[in-house]
């Protein structure tokens, strides 16, 4: 299914800037605002940062855009949904990168005492150091 019809079964409308965004983060690698604002502007030209800002979020309201937001950096979004992997974040450069569940499907983590919850999903960031920052 193309990226028209997923915006439309989500009950948005189709624009140029959100398909502009829909392919920028699918081609990127876990990219935070700034970086899907230049693949917009590099597609369909002048496209206001705040109108990137609220397309990402209506895309990721809708389940179209996963929003990852590791300690102290700026959010960052990716097209991999529909699944409860995790990431790998390297505490120099800022790299992230995705890693499966631990154990199989969501929630694969459980908490020792879910106080009642019931738990769908577990978020999960490894902080380390990459292997190029390892050099």
């Amino acid at each position: 299914m193309g990226d028209n019809d997923l915006i439309r079964q989500a009950g948005l409308r189709v624009t140029a800037a959100r398909l502009a965004i829909m392919r920028t983060v699918r081609e990127g690698d876990h990219l935070d605002v700034e970086a899907v604002h230049r693949g917009v502007l590099d597609r369909v030209g002048q496209v206001s940062l705040q109108a990137v800002y609220d397309s990402l979020h209506a895309l990721h309201q809708a389940g179209l855009l996963r929003k990852i937001e590791p300690m102290g950096s700026p959010a960052r979004y990716e097209a991999r949904v529909g699944d409860n992997h995790h990431h790998l974040v390297c505490r120099r450069c800022g790299g992230m990168t995705d890693v499966d569940c631990a154990t199989g499907i969501a929630p694969c983590l459980a908490p020792v005492d879910a106080a009642g919850f019931v738990v769908d999903e577990a978020d999960v960031t490894f902080w380390g150091v990459c292997p190029n920052c390892q050099r």
